[in-house]
């Protein structure tokens, strides 16, 4: 059989038609990349609010905010959240409560503060000795939200801020590995 210039036997040895086909469906990633992409696809928040700033939490629920297609599922029980949004006004006498909402959450856990109240103590500030002025001061905030009470798309704003903290995280900073 004779072969032009042109023309050639075609052989796998010869031509890398499997490895072309593997680098369009293959991807190459990191361990740290693959478990945070898992976590930050599935935040489970804490329904929990104690002032007029849950109403605007509760909205994100309903089909007209879409909270759902962040993968967020709110919980009934801490022990299966993994995000609790503090909604409202703190006061001492549920801070304790607060406090043991989110001692019993399973690590790793974060915590967004919604409003002024929450944030700095609001307009209670002034006139309530039992307002707690700043959560920050009971619990470790990840993102703060502020406004009085904030809108459904100042939260779905926290919620991607928060997403891209988890997405820049490493296991050996957390001390898993």
């Amino acid at each position: 059989m004779q072969l032009n210039d042109r023309e050639f036997i075609s052989s796998p040895a010869e031509h890398p038609q499997v490895t072309q086909q593997l680098t369009e469906n293959l991807i190459l990633t990191t361990v740290d990349d693959l478990y945070n992409w898992a976590r930050l696809s599935s935040l489970w928040p804490l329904l929990y609010g104690t002032a007029c700033c849950f109403i605007e939490f509760a909205a994100l629920i309903g089909s007209r905010f879409d909270f759902d297609r962040f993968g967020l599922i709110p919980r009934s029980s801490p022990r299966q959240a993994d995000l609790i949004i503090l909604a409202g006004t703190l006061n001492m006498k549920m801070s304790a409560a607060t406090r043991r909402l989110y001692d019993q959450m399973p690590e790793p856990k974060y915590v967004i503060a919604m409003g002024a109240c929450m944030i700095s103590g609001g307009m209670f500030s002034a006139d309530s000795p039992t307002a707690v002025r700043g959560s920050d001061k009971i619990l470790p905030i990840d993102v703060y939200i502020p406004g009085c009470p904030p809108r459904p798309e100042a939260i779905i704003d926290a919620i991607i801020k928060l997403r891209k903290k988890i997405s820049d995280e490493s296991l050996q900073e957390r001390g898993k590995i």
